[in-house]
Parts: C-alpha cells; sequence; structure tokens
C-alpha cells in the first residue's frame, strides 16, 4: 500500500468514500490496516478497554503507548490520534503535548474535540506544523448524554458554526459525531475540506 497523505484524504472529498477505522493495538491495526485511509487511536480506550465510564480518565501517556503500538502495525495508514480531555487547555501546553505525540508515536496528526472555543489553539498548532482533525457534534470528552445532536434550531446552528470556524482555523479533516442526517449533509457540503461520520448518515466523505 502506498503511504497515505493529507493531501491523499482531501483529494477523495466529493469523489471517493474515505474510510476510517478505529484501533488500539498493533494486531488490530495490522487486520484493519488493510480496508482503511485513517487509523484512528480514539481515547475510547478508556471505555473500551479499560472499563472507565467516560473517556475523561485517560491519559497522554495511555494514549501514546496505544499509538505506538498502532504505528507498529500499520505502516502505511494515516493515523490520527486522540489528544486527551485537559491536554489541550492552553495554546502552549497544546502543543507541548501534541508535539510529544507525533514525536514519540510516528503517527501522523492529533484529533481535538470542540468549536469556535478552540479555534486559536487549533490556529497555534496547525501554524506550528502539527496536523489537526477537527471533531464536532456530540463530543464524548464534555458530555455524559449520549445522544443525537442537533435536533433543535439553536444547537443545530452552533454546531454547523463550530465546523465552519475550525475549517478556517486549519483543521484537514472534520469528525462529525452523532448528528442528524440533514446537519450532517449540510455541513459537508458548506465546508471544502472531508467530513468523517459517526452516526452522522451516509452524506459525509466517510465513515
Amino acid at each position: 500500500m502506498k503511504k497515505i497523505t493529507i493531501k491523499s484524504i482531501q483529494k477523495k472529498k466529493n469523489k471517493l468514500p474515505i474510510t476510517c477505522l478505529t484501533s488500539y493495538t498493533k494486531p488490530i491495526a495490522e487486520i484493519v490496516g488493510k480496508h482503511c485511509d485513517i487509523i484512528l487511536v480514539g481515547d475510547s480506550l478508556g471505555m473500551v478497554l479499560y472499563g472507565m465510564k467516560t473517556t475523561r480518565g485517560v491519559t497522554l501517556d495511555m494514549m501514546i503507548s496505544h499509538a505506538k503500538s498502532v504505528r507498529l502495525g500499520a505502516k502505511n495508514n494515516f493515523i490520527v490520534v486522540d489528544m486527551p480531555y485537559k491536554t489541550y487547555l492552553t495554546k502552549k501546553n497544546a502543543y507541548t503535548n501534541a508535539r510529544k505525540i507525533i514525536k514519540i508515536t510516528k503517527c501522523d496528526a492529533v484529533k481535538l474535540e470542540g468549536g469556535r472555543e478552540i479555534e486559536t489553539i487549533i490556529k497555534h498548532l496547525v501554524k506550528r506544523g502539527i496536523p489537526v482533525m477537527g471533531h464536532v457534534g456530540l463530543l464524548p470528552q464534555y458530555t455524559k448524554n449520549f445522544k443525537t445532536r442537533g435536533k433543535g434550531k439553536r444547537e443545530r446552528k452552533k454546531i454547523l458554526n463550530d465546523a465552519i470556524s475550525i475549517t478556517k482555523a486549519g483543521v484537514f479533516a472534520i469528525v462529525i459525531e452523532c448528528v442528524v442526517e440533514n446537519l450532517a449533509k449540510e455541513i459537508t457540503k458548506k465546508i471544502e475540506i472531508p467530513t468523517i461520520g459517526i452516526g452522522a448518515s451516509k452524506y459525509c466523505d466517510g465513515q
């Protein structure tokens, strides 16, 4: 398999479906890597592997350890690592932690949850050469209510504006999680970068 890059992922926008799968270990990465463009090392590992009730207990060291394992199993896939809760509160600590993740794991990008409130942090990272994937809609790090988002006009408008805001800030793609179908469709049409849906309809550029 040829090495997958941001450029090759973005070229698929409106043309070919993007496949993104989650992995936490080398053996699983070896399996899913044959079938996808992007591998996400998600902080969901806290709940899936460690029995946590939320993702908030996941540490930077845990993410780095699992991301290193995944990288060993997938040499050519584009690997994105979730930045854990409270590891990107300020521009300084976001850059320190993101740089540490990339340097130690040899993975390709980090993912941050949020919209306008983290716009300046995204800009700061991108400006310093850290590729960032965005994440809007349901944000597991900031909720205990795992229900569909975007049903009301106010929430719908906020999610759409968040997606536009972080696109302008420089993310190369956006995860849209658990939003109503027509909102996912609208976001995907309005922004020029790929969208990856998690329970967010067939209209996203990838799943």
